[in-house]
């Protein structure tokens, strides 16, 4: 008689914030086949409360202080998790908010879009939660074909067609590096799991080092790290403005969420090692995001490299480590997310002639036509410069300041410089914005109801962030204590 098969027991509950966005995600496609056929906005309300809806979850399982595993630990929903799905879900419901009037306004309307940014968004929630190189290489992918997809959304549009093959072909080659150092590192550890291969790692066998080179190169093309960033003007720049903030915020949560919880549980014995690679990547980064930024006069690929030179000083957290440098790095990118998504949004709500607004010399004099919209994008610039009382200085100084109590003064002092430097592209365009008068038709203001309410959300978080930055910053550090136990 042959013995009863046995299944592993599965618990839902690690994958309720995702599995809330991907049932949401199917009710769109749904309801894309019932009329109206004419009009969709209606798709964007229930995608917003799809995601609403994770997040109010999400909340009320961080209340419960209960730690899940489920698929034999393959999937983990800790405090670690919930604090990225709440930096996910505020990035996705940004950007469905932006998307609404904008996406009308653009295109013809389309419902597979709002279904496409939830399953990126469930991708994005998955890689938080990931715990085995499987679940991570699977939930990048859910993530990344998506985000494909909607960044060539406008086919009318050579440039966005362009974004979206570019984005594919590299995607597709950091992806296969990816898939080789898992690989690699199942050979050398005989598992996929990240505890198990922190137990075999410690003996730094060459393949796993190599497995480990590999992996960096898969991540470092989802944050844009140097030197895998070469996608990222192209794509931010042609890509539809919402989807560019969805890019530039949700993307580099997830990824660095993954990120994070491979390099600390997995591969933590081999900190020595990642941290003195991270170290010139993060120099790398930083300095050539901001010194190349500098150039630039679009004002979609101008934030496209402030996005790479932020990651550098993301990175600077991560060499930093323990508790305090891993809290920032949570931190930053809250702090972030409310700040970027609220730049690009400004850019979605601004029009010349009928068209996208993305020349720094068309926001010259807007502070005279639409003074509201004007100190808006001043408040985000300058929050990522990084003046105070904003979030973006309050963020910094938290991770600067883990780098030098870790003893990496001179890295902290490059990444201080380079905000320095920073700060001129960004005050050129407040400058053209205050102090100069355009040649014809200027940036005007683009009417939308769900975009205002994006850019007011996205105001509140980083004024309260910097005014208020404590319980947040207490939240994260907390968040990362039981990765590094």
């Amino acid at each position: 008689m042959s013995p009863a098969l046995a299944f592993p027991a599965v618990d839902l509950g690690a994958l309720l914030p995702a599995l809330v966005v991907v049932g949401t995600a199917g009710v769109v496609l749904l309801l894309d086949l019932l009329p109206p056929r004419d009009s969709k906005d209606h798709l964007g309300a229930i995608a917003l409360a799809g995601v609403v809806g994770a997040l109010i979850v999400t909340v009320w399982l961080w209340g419960r202080g209960v730690e899940t595993r489920a698929f034999r630990d393959m999937v983990v929903l800790d405090a670690f998790a919930l604090f990225f799905a709440v930096v996910i879900s505020y990035a996705a419901g940004l950007a469905l908010l932006i998307s609404i009037d904008y996406i009308r306004r653009h295109t013809a309307q389309a419902g597979e879009y709002y279904a496409l940014v939830l399953f990126a968004t469930t991708g994005m929630l998955l890689l938080a939660s990931a715990n085995d190189l499987i679940v991570v290489f699977l939930a990048l992918e859910l993530m990344s074909l998506s985000l494909y997809v909607l960044a060539g959304f406008f086919t009318a549009r050579l440039a966005s067609s362009e974004a979206s093959m570019k984005y594919f072909l590299l995607g597709a080659f950091a992806s296969g590096f990816f898939l080789y150092g898992i690989a690699l590192l199942y050979g050398a550890t005989g598992s996929t799991s990240l505890d198990r291969i922190a137990v075999a790692a410690a003996d730094r066998s060459p393949l796993v080092l190599i497995g480990l080179g590999l992996l960096i190169v898969g991540f470092g093309f989802k944050i844009s790290a140097v030197p895998f960033h070469m996608w990222a003007p192209d794509v931010y720049e042609g890509a539809p403005t919402s989807v560019t903030a969805f890019i530039a915020t949700g993307s580099k949560a997830g990824a660095f969420a993954a990120l994070i919880r491979v390099l600390v549980v997995g591969l933590g014995a081999l900190r020595a090692d990642w941290s003195a690679l991270f170290w010139a990547l993060a120099v790398l980064t930083m300095t050539l995001g901001n010194v190349v930024a500098l150039a630039q006069t679009n004002l979609k690929r101008m934030l496209a490299y402030s996005s790479i030179a932020h990651v550098g000083y993301m990175l600077v957290g991560l060499v930093a480590g323990g508790p305090a440098g891993a809290g920032a790095v949570l931190f930053y990118l809250l702090a972030y997310t409310f700040t970027t998504a609220g730049a690009f949004g400004v850019i979605a709500l601004s029009q010349r002639m009928g068209e996208e607004a993305v020349d720094v010399g068309d926001y010259a004099g807007l502070a005279r036509r639409h003074p509201v919209l004007a100190a808006a994008l001043a408040l985000f610039l300058l929050s990522l410069i990084g003046i105070p009382p904003l979030a973006g200085f309050v963020a910094k100084v938290y991770l600067f300041g883990s780098a030098v109590r870790a003893g990496f003064v001179w890295l902290a002092v490059i990444a201080v410089l380079n905000s320095a430097v920073a700060a001129y592209y960004y005050l050129r365009v407040i400058v053209y914005m205050y102090m100069r008068e355009g040649e014809g038709a200027g940036a005007d203001y683009a009417p939308s109801f769900a975009g205002g309410m994006a850019l007011a959300i996205a105001l509140a978080g980083v004024v309260g962030l910097g005014l208020l930055p404590a319980p947040f910053a207490d939240l994260a550090q907390a968040a990362v204590a039981p990765l590094l136990r």
